[in-house]
């Protein structure tokens, strides 16, 4: 049998459970709405973005294979180290974020690749193709950011605009016929 004290502490902790996550932020409840939107559905194009990348680069063949697997490798380290960020973004102007990779598939607006085999230049050009697309988005996001006053949000989206600009760059350069 629980001791009042054991009682007490259980009771607190399924308080504590059911509490509203909520964190204090003076943007407002539209711009937390928005903002934390926009950052999800970026989240979960960035996390299938990430899958793809890791698979072409696990299943890249051929005469360059060291060089793309090389290339891919850095871009998915890359593509990986905004996921915590945003995310971050999310809690951090009062939003909720995903809870699951079925809640990031139903967000997301790049499409998976799930073929047996693609070519290796196939695969270079569908990757530029979608970091060009997920810059695109980043620049709309920001523009979500800067009709509320997100300045901090926004900053940190310049650099990865920056970021999605240069893979998509490597990548041109990469399947480009002299």
């Amino acid at each position: 049998m629980a001791t009042p004290k054991t009682a007490k502490a259980i009771k607190n902790t399924k308080a504590r459970r059911q509490a509203p996550l909520h964190t204090p932020s003076d943007l407002g409840a539209d711009a937390t709405r928005d903002i934390s939107a926009a950052l999800n559905v970026l989240l979960a194009d960035v996390v299938a973005l990430y899958f793809k990348t890791k698979n072409f680069h696990w299943h890249m063949s051929g005469p360059s294979f060291r060089d793309y697997h090389l290339l891919l490798d850095e871009q998915a380290d890359q593509i990986f180290a905004t996921v915590d960020p945003i995310a971050e973004r999310v809690r951090k102007v009062g939003g909720t974020t995903l809870r699951s990779t079925g809640h990031a598939a139903r967000l997301q607006r790049l499409s998976d690749n799930d073929a047996d085999f693609v070519t290796p230049i196939g695969m270079l050009a569908e990757l530029r193709e979608d970091n060009q697309r997920l810059a695109g988005f980043m620049r709309a996001t920001h523009g979500v950011c800067d009709e509320h006053g997100d300045v901090a949000t926004a900053s940190v989206l310049e650099n990865w605009i920056d970021e999605a600009e240069q893979r998509t760059w490597f990548l041109f350069e990469s399947v480009r016929q002299s």
